[in-house]
């Protein structure tokens, strides 16, 4: 599945949510991933990041698709994380 994940962490935390993120996914600009995962490996990430963030005052926000069929990519402006094979 194709996964988009953003987040908004409290300052003491964002770090380890970050290096977690990015066990799994591919960072594209600040705060958001995005990335083909696993049923198995989203419920990991998921799990993994319950037990880093404050529940009442971070946030998480993933969006799941079963595929990108239907999809289109389209970046205006400065290209924060290329995606393309590096060098």
């Amino acid at each position: 599945m194709f996964v988009i994940l953003v987040y908004d962490i409290g300052e003491k935390r964002v770090n380890k949510v970050l290096k977690k993120c990015r066990q799994y996914l591919t960072w594209v600009q600040n705060s958001v991933f995005e990335g083909e995962i696993t049923k198995g490996g989203l419920k990991k990430l998921k799990m993994e990041l319950g037990r880093i963030i404050e529940k009442k005052e971070d946030s998480v926000i993933i969006y799941a698709f079963e595929n990108t069929r239907y999809s289109n990519r389209e970046i205006i402006g400065l290209e924060k994380n290329s995606l393309g094979i590096i060098f």
